[in-house]
């Protein structure tokens, strides 16, 4: 449980944020949902460009974390509570709309169980590096 393997993993975790979110950056013709035929409908679009800048502003952040990762504790903290939070929404999506595919159900057991798995590693890397 290294520094360089939380970075390495940090890194890894990094590529979704920044992937989607350059996809999420297509707004209704993200290729991720081309299958839904969703429709061309200004709000809907123009919320999912949103969300996919945001989603990689936060892919982003946490590449400029990896560098110092140990003595990042506020950033890695707000990061993991983000993507914890959005498990607990999309936990929410699923009692009141139903299960989505099970890509999206694997994403949201690691937001859920990897966030406070994470927090508790970046806790025992930045007490050793304390030392």
């Amino acid at each position: 449980m290294t520094r360089k393997r939380l970075q390495l993993a940090t890194a890894v975790l990094a590529a979704i944020p920044l992937v989607t979110g350059v996809l999420g950056l297509m707004g209704v013709q993200d290729p991720l949902y081309a299958a839904m035929h969703l429709p061309n409908e200004p709000m809907l679009d123009s919320n999912m460009r949103f969300f996919g800048g945001v989603w990689l502003a936060l892919g982003i952040a946490v590449l400029w974390l990896i560098p110092n990762i140990e003595r990042q504790t506020e950033l890695f903290r707000a990061v993991w509570g983000m993507v914890f939070r959005g498990g607990v929404v999309r936990l929410l999506s699923l009692s009141v709309v139903g299960w989505p595919p099970f890509p999206v159900v694997a994403v949201t057991l690691l937001e859920l169980m990897g966030a406070p798995l994470f927090v508790a590693w970046h806790m025992r890397v930045a007490r050793a590096a304390a030392v």
